[in-house]
């Protein structure tokens, strides 16, 4: 019984986050026709507002690990969380662009602080010799999440429901969600002696050669989410592409399950591995669809679909293992600090990804731009085997 996983406490905070993230993902494909429609902005103005939510996430989340690791985590849990469930309504009352986008910057600044706390809390709940299964499900809440949130937003939007209906849509999804939330018991945390303020309260510096790894890692990820639907356009693949998130997010469900718990036994480092052949494989695959397309292009869109199941399968494999890696490297009182580490090396290879391939399309094509992301997955594997992996086992607490 004291190895058990599943309890009130995780079912209550694995609702929490799905809860959160549904209504996240709820807006994410209509938020651009929001802004057209109502605000008359145009397409660069539309990608610089949405912007500002990926950067403010990534200017707090440095300082929400140091919180986190500071102060009691349930409370600041559930702030952030309140905050950002606020934010919905704040839209449906925006009745400026400018109003709307300090609400913007504000959504994405709770949006970095619970998600950090969300993983910390987790953790803590959870028996440590089960983490990597428990992440692994965690995340998996994440994935089905993204699944049905994007296509349940663009259903409302085509069935013409309002704007503010889809925003109320949001706002009572993450108002269920901060019900779970509040359920959940955290154990106690002792209060931890003020040191003084360094550079390792907001960084794991033990963590940062993982983190130069992840952030390669993600670059090309970035350029998946935000390009692959103009990719498949411009070389003439005639599918729904909407399907290709849908195939991704199976693929990581799929992985989720088994994944974790390998590294539960240990194979820490060899799950990151075996997940980096696999997206290595992928993303080389994704920039020969130009050439695929011209041989046969119904097999080329079959292709196209297992490419997203597999970077499902090799991201899903690799998410709860890169987690336990960077918490495993630290204290207990610096779990929040690994947790933030973890997704701000994250998020910092997203927006690169986003800015590298929007550059190289311009100046080249998406398929090049596609072909420069796999040889920085390269780069990551050859770096991972051989420096953050000895130094990973060399420098691990638990």
């Amino acid at each position: 019984m004291k190895d058990r996983l599943i309890t009130p406490g995780y079912c209550f905070i694995l609702a929490a986050n799905f809860l959160l993230y549904f209504g996240f993902w709820l807006l994410i494909p209509v938020l651009p026709f929001y802004l057209s429609e109502v605000f008359n902005a145009g397409n660069s103005t539309i990608g610089i507002i949405l912007s500002c939510y990926t950067v403010a996430a990534l200017c707090i989340r440095p300082f929400s690990g140091y919180f986190l690791d500071s102060f009691a985590r349930k409370p600041l849990y559930l702030l952030a969380y309140f905050v950002f469930m606020t934010m919905f309504a704040g839209y449906i009352i925006a009745g400026s662009l400018t109003l709307f986008i300090l609400f913007r910057i504000i959504h994405g600044v709770s949006f970095g602080m619970v998600t950090v706390a969300g993983n910390t809390v987790v953790i803590d709940i959870m028996p440590s010799s089960r983490r990597g299964e428990g992440l692994g499900y965690y995340g998996l809440s994440n994935n089905i999440a993204m699944a049905v949130g994007p296509m349940s937003g663009l259903f409302l939007h085509d069935a013409g429901m309002s704007f503010t209906t889809i925003f109320c849509c949001s706002l009572c999804s993450c108002l269920a969600g901060f019900m779970c939330a509040m359920s959940v018991k955290t154990p106690y945390k002792p209060p931890v002696k003020k040191e003084p303020v360094s550079l390792d309260r907001f960084i794991l510096l033990k963590g940062i050669p993982a983190g130069i790894s992840l952030l390669l890692l993600s670059i090309p990820y970035g350029m998946t989410t935000n390009y692959v639907a103009m990719y498949a356009k411009e070389i003439g693949i005639n599918v729904t592409t909407g399907f290709f998130f849908t195939f991704m997010a199976a693929g990581m469900a799929i992985s989720r399950i088994f994944s974790g718990k390998l590294v539960d036994k240990g194979k820490v480092t060899q799950v990151i591995s075996a997940g980096l052949y696999i997206v290595v494989f992928s993303f080389f695959l994704l920039s020969a669809c130009v050439y695929i397309i011209q041989w046969n292009a119904v097999a080329c869109s079959i292709i196209f679909f297992l490419i997203a199941l597999l970077l499902g399968v090799g991201f899903g494999i690799m998410f709860p293992a890169y987690n336990t890696l960077f918490v495993n490297l630290a204290p207990n009182s610096q779990r929040g600090t690994a947790t933030s580490t973890y997704l701000t090396s994250w998020d910092v290879g997203i927006g690169i990804g986003m800015l590298a391939g929007g550059y190289i399309s311009d100046v080249s094509t998406f398929d090049r731009a596609y072909l420069f992301g796999a040889c920085l997955t390269i780069i990551s594997t050859l770096y991972f085997n051989r420096k953050v992996s000895p130094h990973y086992h060399k420098n691990k607490l638990r």
